[in-house]
């Protein structure tokens, strides 16, 4: 009996371990089925992470569509190019114009829009620099002159996976600091002297400090006898002024002697009359077209009569004195 029951405990033993064995395969594969499950979930954020990039940035154009004496708009255009599946938002923009190491202008535009997805954007930055600001801070950059400039450009963005990252562009070039052109009125040439109606020409002579060119396209002038406007006018005129050259420019102008009085008569009796010319040239330039004032004050002239008139008519310096 006791030999009959040993088969029977070997047997309830077996079927034990083999119990085991099936719990312990049973355990295994769902182990494994666990690790297929995490597996394809890091696959599927894989596939999800594929679609995104980092952005690029690059400065694509820089325009400066108003300059004259005070100061400089300048408009700095930023190509953004987002590969992701979704929109990303530009947080800042950070912006530094130096030249020569030397700060000129800083700034700083937040919360500056949103590049959509699979897109570019040209983010279009405005910067104004003023010239007085510049000229009182470095005393070695002189009316007239051009400076280097660089310009550096951080854009911060926020994209999915790979957080906040920011965007470094730098763009070079060169920038005047204008000056205005120099006038003077050499002489003074009346065609016709009367009463009602004198006819005069206006011999200039017109000096460009720039270190740049200057292509005159235009002016407007007004010209004061002691402090009697006697009238301006308005002329089309193309020429190059080049850089720290002379040009000269005859402009005419008529006016009524009869409406001056004493200057008048200070003029006919040969006495000195104080004389003034303001105006403004239109040119053209290398970094855009420009406004510049033009001004003359404190010169002086007189009326010398043609010989027609009773006079001497010599083409010389003597007809009109200043």
């Amino acid at each position: 009996m006791a030999s009959a029951d040993k088969p029977e405990v070997v047997e309830r033993d077996v079927k034990e371990k083999e119990q085991k064995e099936d719990d312990k395969d049973e355990g295994k594969g769902g182990f494994i089925e666990k690790v297929k499950d995490f597996i394809h979930d890091i696959g599927e954020k894989i596939e999800e992470t594929i679609g995104f990039g980092k952005p690029t940035a690059d400065v694509s154009e820089i325009h400066i569509p108003s300059i004259n004496l005070e100061r400089a708009e300048i408009v700095i255009d930023v190509l953004i190019k987002n590969p992701n599946p979704i929109p990303i938002p530009l947080i800042d923009i950070n912006y530094l114009i130096e030249s020569d190491g030397r700060k000129l202008i800083s700034g700083l535009i937040p919360d500056a829009g949103t590049i959509h997805a699979h897109g570019s954007e040209t983010v279009k930055i405005p910067v104004t620099l003023i010239y007085d600001d510049i000229k009182n801070t470095y005393d070695d950059i002189k009316p007239g002159s051009i400076i280097p400039y660089k310009i550096k450009v951080e854009l911060i963005v926020d994209v999915p996976v790979f957080g906040r990252l920011t965007l470094p562009v730098e763009k070079t070039g060169e920038i005047p600091i204008p000056y205005k052109p120099d006038i003077d009125v050499e002489k003074i040439h009346f065609e016709r002297f009367s009463l009602e109606e004198t006819v005069a020409v206006l011999h200039l002579k017109l000096e460009n400090k720039n270190e740049f060119d200057l292509g005159l396209n235009a002016l407007d002038y007004e010209v004061w006898l002691s402090d009697m406007s006697i009238g301006g006018a308005e002329l089309a005129k193309s020429t190059k002024i080049d850089k720290s050259g002379i040009t000269y420019m005859d402009l005419p102008i008529t006016f009524r002697p009869k409406d001056f009085g004493s200057v008048l008569w200070d003029m006919i009796r040969g006495k000195g009359t104080g004389y003034t010319m303001k105006g403004h040239i239109d040119v053209d330039t290398p970094f855009g077209a420009m406004k510049l004032p033009i001004s003359k004050e404190g010169g002086t002239t007189r009326l010398k009569k043609n010989k027609e008139d009773g006079g001497d008519d010599d083409d010389d310096d003597d007809d009109e004195v200043f």
